[in-house]
């Protein structure tokens, strides 16, 4: 594990509060001690951005919702034609929330453990009867794709790439197995929202949480950014694949995968499109899911939306110096001005 030394020096100032520099340069992708996704490790360069130093809140969500009147997908009655094979009078607005069993269970069938729940959203996101009472700083969850990147273009940035949030998550520390080195936990102080115990029933909360936590509840990285690990997963605006697309020539377009992605692969099981999210959750667990490391993704379909997943936004160093922010619906402090890369995809 090595300090990887920056490349670029942040612009004076922020450019809107609770941004903090992410320095470009060229860094070592992925990770060939755990799952193949992550692998083959190749190098990837990015360019500096900025990049919000937290995850989006539900306080900050609802103020998007208040000003736009935006209704997330979880909210929005199912279209019939994307559901062939389910009896209509199933296909009720909701979301997927996580319900612990009752003991031990095989691993190997996440619908032990995963629920759709009609009425789940974010504004209930554990179902019915749920609220966010005392949740205004708990990253804001069971927002799909769409949903994240409609709040990104409306505060003026727009989502990461999976290249720049592994960069930013890494916080300079090159081939380190955790966003903050090697040990699991610093003298004794647990690092980031995570399962403790046997998955999915035994949680023992060691760390305090027994579901989300208020955003920045534990150390920040070395770039100053807090919950790169744990609570929730976070959206990227990469199509998923089975294994890293490989190195790619140039800054701009090197972390965005789009054009060099299949249409077939571009695919879940059911037809819709699958992102990559990063991070990992309060839900991962080493004897399921040891993914609240950098290296490690996962495809979440474009539709989804579950009570572990949130995102963040980040905002490109030329936009920021530019005419950031930008006219229109952005909010200053907020967050996607979309660059001729992202229009590819």
């Amino acid at each position: 594990m090595t300090q990887r030394p920056a490349t670029a020096a942040p612009p004076t100032r922020p450019p809107a509060k609770g941004m903090v520099w992410v320095p470009g340069g060229t860094f070592l992708m992925g990770s060939p001690d755990f799952y193949p996704e992550e692998r083959p490790v190749h190098p990837v360069r990015v360019d500096g951005f900025w990049m919000d130093e937290k995850p989006v809140t539900v306080a900050r969500f609802r103020r998007f919702v208040k000003e736009t009147g935006h209704r997330t997908v979880a909210e929005r009655p199912l279209e019939p034609s994307a559901y062939p094979e389910v009896d209509r009078e199933l296909l009720v607005p909701g979301a997927l929330v996580f319900r612990p069993t009752r003991g031990p269970v095989p691993l190997d069938d996440f619908h032990r453990w995963w629920e759709y729940v009609p009425g789940a959203c974010w504004r209930h996101p554990d179902g019915p009867g749920s609220t966010l009472n005392g949740r205004e700083l708990h990253p804001v969850t069971q927002v799909s794709f769409e949903d994240a990147r409609a709040y990104a273009a409306w505060a003026g940035k727009r989502l990461p790439t999976e290249a720049e949030w592994e960069c930013a998550a890494r916080g300079g520390l090159e081939g380190a197995t955790y966003c903050w080195g090697e040990e699991f936990t610093r003298k004794g102080r647990y690092l980031a929202n995570t399962w403790h115990g046997r998955f999915p029933w035994e949680n023992l909360a060691l760390d305090g949480f027994e579901g989300t936590s208020p955003v920045a509840s534990f150390p920040p990285n070395g770039y100053g950014l807090y919950d790169m690990a744990g609570n929730v997963w976070e959206w990227t605006i990469d199509y998923y694949t089975g294994v890293h697309p490989g190195p790619a020539p140039r800054s701009c377009c090197a972390p965005h995968n789009p054009r060099s992605v299949t249409p077939v692969e571009r695919l879940s099981e059911n037809g819709f499109h699958r992102r990559v999210v990063k991070g990992g959750s309060f839900l991962c667990a080493p004897n399921y899911c040891l993914r609240y490391r950098p290296a490690a993704r996962q495809g979440q379909t474009e539709d989804t939306a579950t009570c572990h997943l949130g995102f963040r936004c980040v905002l490109d160093a030329h936009t920021a110096e530019g005419s950031w922010p930008p006219p229109g619906p952005a909010r200053s402090g907020d967050s996607s001005s979309v660059t001729s890369c992202q229009r590819s995809g």
